[in-house]
């Protein structure tokens, strides 16, 4: 068998749509086994999202702050943990620093990667970087015009909780809270 890392990939392509960021593609692609097929790819630059811890992420069910925000998408209302897309040339943890600021007002002397993932890898490039925000400074907001942001303060516990509960939905947020929770937080 031929290795698909060489054999697989773009063979042409045509671009359907462009808008601020994203890039819609519709590409003929050989897959693996050597056939090809069309592919619908939206090419999205990335993004980093914050897990901020308003106490010590390693006491006792630590204090974590999250956003309430609208989203068109969804048609309501979603918990969240702040987030953004990363600029040109911008680095995952320069964007966390700055989305952090926006969304919440804060800053953080520590912030540290918790991990990355593929948002939907069968139709979008998008890759979320994850970090854990601790030792914050609170501040104004800096909120985007279409960000309609409320800010709470929950318990790791409560935040858990929500999450069992169907309360919070945003699969970004599910990871960071689980993984600084399993891996991280109240050790």
């Amino acid at each position: 068998m031929q290795d698909p890392e060489t054999t697989a990939g773009r063979v042409d392509g045509q671009r359907l749509f462009q808008h601020k960021f994203l890039d819609g593609q519709l590409d003929r692609v050989r897959y693996p086994n050597g056939t090809v097929g069309d592919q619908v790819l939206i090419h999205h630059p990335g993004a980093s999202a914050v897990v901020p811890f308003v106490s010590d992420p390693c006491g006792a069910d630590p204090q974590l702050m999250l956003i309430h925000q609208y989203r068109y998408a969804v048609g309501g209302l979603l918990y969240e943990i702040p987030a953004g897309r990363l600029e040109a040339n911008e680095a995952p943890l320069t964007c966390a620093h700055r989305e952090l600021l926006e969304e919440t007002g804060c800053t953080a002397i520590s912030m540290e990667p918790l991990t990355a993932f593929w948002t939907t890898p069968g139709f979008t490039n998008e890759r979320i970087h994850i970090f854990l925000a601790s030792g914050l400074t609170r501040g104004a907001t800096k909120h985007e015009e279409d960000e309609f942001i409320e800010v709470v303060t929950r318990p790791l516990s409560a935040a858990l909780k929500m999450i069992e509960a169907g309360e919070i939905t945003d699969a970004k947020t599910i990871i960071g809270i689980l993984f600084a929770a399993g891996f991280r937080a109240g050790r």
